[in-house]
């Protein structure tokens, strides 16, 4: 059973780090904040940037090692809210802020799981703890920026708002920019290339289009044409038509597979931001998937991206919430699903063995 304690005290941890602003790229406070209160516990946190981590005080170099990830950064605030933000509501069992959901309560419930851990003997494997930053924009100084200093990490579980079902698949994400060119010409007259025109007919073959390879766990491939921008003046036809397409891929293409699918398909300009958000996943027989499903933990594919796409080991997605929440106006955590996250969060490591 956990201990009401650590309930207790995650919770109100969580309440205040609902109360510290922490967009993206802007985590300085929330993130000096704890590495305060985890030296006030006795831990013993490194830090580079606004990430921080540490070990579990019974390390051994020859076991393997589990790294407990989440994020401290939120989205801005959608519009909206009709509670405050940036303060915790506490409504009986439901806990209203900014971040409760995604992934503040990942961040409490793994933590209070690491400590449960922490100064245990005989323990068959060694538990990193790392809360990191620019999750939310898959920026470059969050959680990969330090992967070579947490050193070899054989399996990693990411805290993400899942409903405590394990994820064993991410799709991945590439945002390509396209442009459709024409010429100018005066709107009264038949003069000109209409480039929204063109634009249009590339964004028709776009939503028949299916890619060939669909998996059983990720589904198809999706692309979701999501902005479009085009024109200066009613009576000017536009010489250029800009679009950007939203790209989620499965496991059987990569970014740039992708990328060079679409560029080929359609006649407008592809430009693609990255390729590093590939998919990725874990075998559905690894120790820790095993261990999940026997105590009663469902698994699926999930469609949004997270710190996996940028950490290069087996992982899953698991945590206290869910994702429908997140990035929402009102966004909420209940007092019992971070309860149920601790609890299933020691269950799975409890007995687990490579």
């Amino acid at each position: 059973m956990v201990n009401d304690k650590i309930v207790s005290e995650s919770v109100e941890l969580l309440k205040a780090i609902i109360e510290i602003p922490s967009l993206s790229r802007e985590e300085k406070a929330v993130a000096d904040y704890l590495e305060v209160i985890f030296r006030n516990w006795g831990l013993n946190p490194s830090r580079s940037g606004n990430n921080l981590w540490m070990r579990n005080a019974k390390w051994s170099d020859k076991k393997p090692v589990i790294l407990l990830n989440s994020h401290l950064d939120t989205v801005r605030p959608a519009r909206g809210w009709s509670y405050l933000p940036y303060k915790a509501t506490v409504e009986g069992e439901r806990i209203t802020g900014l971040g409760s959901n995604d992934a503040g309560a990942s961040v409490v419930s793994l933590l209070a799981t690491f400590r449960h851990f922490n100064s245990a003997d005989n323990l068959p494997f060694n538990l990193l703890l790392c809360t990191s930053a620019e999750e939310e924009v898959s920026g470059e100084n969050g959680v990969g920026s330090i992967l070579d200093k947490l050193g070899k990490i054989d399996v990693a579980i990411v805290g993400e708002p899942t409903k405590m079902q394990i994820a064993i698949a991410e799709k991945g994400l590439v945002v390509l920019d396209c442009e459709a060119k024409g010429k100018a010409g005066h709107a009264a007259r038949n003069e000109g290339e209409n480039a929204i025109y063109k634009a249009i007919k590339d964004i028709q073959i776009l939503e028949k289009y299916r890619f060939p390879l669909e998996s059983e766990v990720l589904g198809p491939v999706k692309i979701t044409v999501t902005q479009i921008e085009a024109g200066q003046q009613h009576n000017v036809v536009p010489d250029s038509c800009r679009f950007v397409i939203d790209v989620r891929t499965n496991e059987f293409y990569s970014n740039e597979e992708a990328f060079n699918i679409i560029a080929d398909l359609i006649q407008s300009e592809v430009r693609p931001r990255s390729f590093r958000l590939n998919s990725s996943g874990i075998s559905a027989d690894h120790p820790l998937v095993l261990r999940g499903i026997e105590i009663g933990l469902d698994i699926y594919g999930s469609p949004t991206t997270s710190d996996q796409a940028v950490i290069p080991y087996p992982s899953i997605k698991l945590g206290p919430g869910d994702s429908a929440r997140s990035h929402t106006a009102d966004e909420y955590i209940l007092i019992g699903e971070i309860h149920q996250g601790i609890d299933f969060y020691i269950k799975l490591l409890d007995e687990l063995v490579f």
